[in-house]
């Protein structure tokens, strides 16, 4: 049910949440992933799920960690892309993002890392496609990047039909301005040009989709994901199409919506 600070409405086939508050965003959006994860461990007894990094995940994923009720000690948890060649240790690292901000506080049954800076990136690349198809995905939580990439699946190169579960991509611009812009490096010629991410049907062939995508300056990757065409010139467009999806939006990434 719907809040007196919240709007709740359908978008083609994706259900949208637009909240005045930054606070009651992360909070629903939380509360929402946590019942799939509970749902999930009464029916099979585990569950796994994909979890998305950056700045507009801290709130979410804060939430997410601090709720009662979830038996992490039966979940698995992936995450959905690294920069090629980026060890651990680095500042920018999602996987130093997620080991400390998630996997630390909850201690998961398993953690499963890409490996950006493995010496054999594509056998690296063959494991975690492994890991990941051995069950279902019950849960892919994520977010929607400025120039409206779904993790590193850019206007480039990001396809709705893929071949591939997993693969290596070149980060375009607009994706490299927003890292810097993001604080994770001190300029542009600093962020890596390439990176490992899991594709948008990956992302897609799980159980429940929770978007959160809150912030001004996704404004308007949020706009032409759900007023533009479906097209990989805006790759969050794609929800749309995606019935188990729900995106949660904050008053500032709703503000250039018309409705």
């Amino acid at each position: 049910m719907s809040t007196p600070s919240e709007q709740s409405y359908q978008v083609d086939q994706l259900r949208v949440r637009r909240f005045s508050a930054l606070a009651d965003m992360a909070t629903a959006a939380a509360e929402d992933a946590a019942q799939v994860l509970r749902e999930a461990i009464a029916q099979r007894g585990s569950a796994r799920a994909i979890i998305a990094t950056g700045n507009s995940q801290d709130l979410f994923l804060e939430k997410l960690t601090q709720l009662p009720g979830i038996e992490w000690a039966k979940v698995a948890l992936f995450h959905m892309d690294e920069y090629l060649g980026m060890p651990m240790t680095h500042p920018a690292s999602f996987r130093k993002y997620l080991k400390e901000r998630v996997f630390a506080k909850v201690n998961p049954a398993e953690a499963h890392f890409l490996e950006g800076d493995a010496l054999e990136p594509l056998k690296a690349i063959q494991a975690y496609t492994k890991a990941l198809a051995a069950a279902p995905i019950d849960l892919c939580c994520l977010g929607i990047g400025e120039n409206g990439h779904i993790a590193f699946n850019d206007p480039p190169v990001a396809e709705f039909v893929d071949p591939e579960a997993i693969k290596i991509v070149k980060l375009d611009e607009g994706c490299r301005r927003q890292q810097v812009g993001e604080g994770h490096f001190p300029n542009f010629d600093a962020v890596p040009m390439y990176a490992i991410t899991l594709t948008i049907p990956t992302l897609c062939n799980v159980g429940r989709m929770v978007a959160v995508v809150p912030e001004t300056r996704k404004a308007q990757a949020v706009k032409d994901s759900l007023e533009g065409p479906i097209t990989t010139s805006c790759p969050g467009s794609f929800l749309r199409t995606q019935p188990h999806a729900t995106l949660y939006l904050d008053a500032d990434s709703a503000s250039l919506l018309k409705a």
